[in-house]
């Protein structure tokens, strides 16, 4: 594909990127569609309704979204039931396409880099081991007081990585995720023709997508 220049402009192409886990830097599609299809079973759901909903959003909004019928005592205990199940269920989880190398180019580039998740603290460190990614800082759903759509994620990575998030490049795959950077400041790349400021095919796509970045800011400067 072509690789162009960012639509936002920053001040010396990225000082760091934000990467969304599911979808994004983990492959876990098979295993989060099993869970929630487990769970749709088990508390009378239908299964579709939960699937159609279900992508970037944390359990308990996909909970609420699908039996709002269920006091908080049940919400809270329909939250836990399909959390259990996806703690556990990491047998075909692995690193999305391009993962693995796009993560040695930031190490090695020294490039700030944080994921910032809508799975809590265990599932995301469950997944990114499962994936053998060692992130330096992960921001999960139960570290912020809103999840996605709202930036709060990626406004408290931003501020632990000491930059700031208009300066970031953020990886996204899903609508709320891409609504999320765009509310913190950020560039977002857009996956699987998500609609964004840049949009790549895989992850492969992004280091050129940085480096088109920072040879268009020498050039203008």
């Amino acid at each position: 594909m072509q690789i162009e220049a960012p639509t936002r402009p920053t001040t010396c192409g990225f000082t760091a990127v934000l990467l969304d886990m599911d979808g994004t830097l983990v492959d876990s599609d098979a295993a989060v569609e099993r869970s929630w299809r487990t769970w749709a079973r088990r508390w009378g759901a239908d299964p579709a309704a939960v699937l159609a909903v279900m992508t970037g959003h944390p359990a308990e909004s996909t909970v609420r979204r699908v039996r709002p019928d269920l006091d908080e005592a049940l919400v809270a205990a329909a939250t836990r039931d399909h959390l259990e199940h996806e703690y556990v269920d990491l047998a075909d989880v692995v690193a999305a396409p391009g993962a693995h190398d796009l993560v040695a180019h930031l190490d090695a580039t020294h490039t700030p880099w944080a994921v910032v998740t809508s799975a809590d603290a265990r599932l995301a460190r469950a997944r990114l081991g499962a994936a053998g990614i060692d992130a330096p800082v992960i921001v999960p759903r139960d570290m912020v007081a809103a999840g996605k759509p709202a930036p709060d994620g990626y406004l408290m990575a931003a501020e632990f990585l000491g930059v700031d998030a208009s300066d970031c490049l953020v990886v996204e795959d899903s609508a709320v995720g891409v609504a999320a950077g765009r509310a913190a400041g950020a560039t977002v790349a857009g996956l699987r023709g998500e609609p964004a400021d840049i949009p790549v095919d895989s992850l492969s796509d992004v280091v050129p997508t940085l480096i088109a970045a920072e040879i268009e800011t020498e050039v203008t400067a």
